[in-house]
């Protein structure tokens, strides 16, 4: 159902379109032993922990990924613990309101698991593990959108690491953690609400740029009039 704004509101700002790069720098910081490990999580920059969760999504991939952060990977094919792999797996990076208290989260994780099973304090991983943080750098495509309307047409062309940087980055740059469509939309006044609403609904971390790109177009063509593709 076509969306009216109105009448007296204020036109918001454009919305400039950006594009991005991880940039992957090493931290200097590495772990053979699970204990080693928590140590170094417990001081390692946040950027470390947010490249581990969320830098995969953009890399080149040819077949799903086993587990969705670097660190139950490790833990799976470096400890060869499958317990906590899978507890550490199940962790949604959005579900905690910053990354410390996922820190915190997956610390307690690896303690409770190494309470339950004494050999982990000995271990020693078949493969040592090396924290990298990420820098992302931002480039302005010189394009810009002026009303909603255009959302749907302008997503179906937006590159991946565009797309991370506007639904995925943006939840750490926006002063209410919401990504750059939602917080612009909030601009044209309660008319978009519901499409504010279901932007918020979406979790991208278990599935691919590509599937959260479709997805976005489809709610933009509905919330503008538009019959889905």
């Amino acid at each position: 159902m076509a969306t009216a704004d109105p009448p007296d509101a204020a036109t918001p700002a454009a919305f400039a379109i950006k594009d991005c790069a991880l940039v992957a720098l090493a931290t200097g910081r590495k772990a053979r032993l699970l204990q080693e490990f928590r140590s170094e999580l417990a001081s390692v920059d946040a950027a470390s922990i947010y490249h581990h969760f969320w830098g995969g999504l953009l890399q080149p991939r040819f077949e799903e990924r086993e587990y969705n952060n670097d660190f139950a990977a490790w833990v799976r094919h470096g400890i060869h613990d499958a317990v906590l792999a899978e507890r550490l797996s199940a962790l949604v990076p959005n579900d905690f309101p910053d990354l410390e208290t996922l820190r915190r989260e997956i610390i307690e994780l690896i303690e409770i698991r190494m309470d339950e099973v004494e050999y982990l304090f000995w271990t020693r991983a078949t493969r040592q593990f090396e924290f990298v943080r990420s820098q992302i750098v931002v480039f302005d495509t010189a394009r810009q959108l002026q009303h909603p309307a255009e959302l749907a047409a302008a997503t179906r062309e937006l590159s991946m690491s565009s797309i991370f940087y506007h639904f995925i980055d943006a939840r750490r740059r926006t002063l209410d953690g919401r990504d750059d469509f939602s917080d612009w939309l909030a601009g044209f006044g309660d008319a978009y609400a519901p499409l504010q609403a279901q932007l918020a609904g979406i979790d991208p971390y278990f599935g691919d740029l590509g599937e959260l790109r479709d997805e976005l177009v489809q709610l933009f063509l509905l919330h503008t009039g538009e019959a889905p593709a």
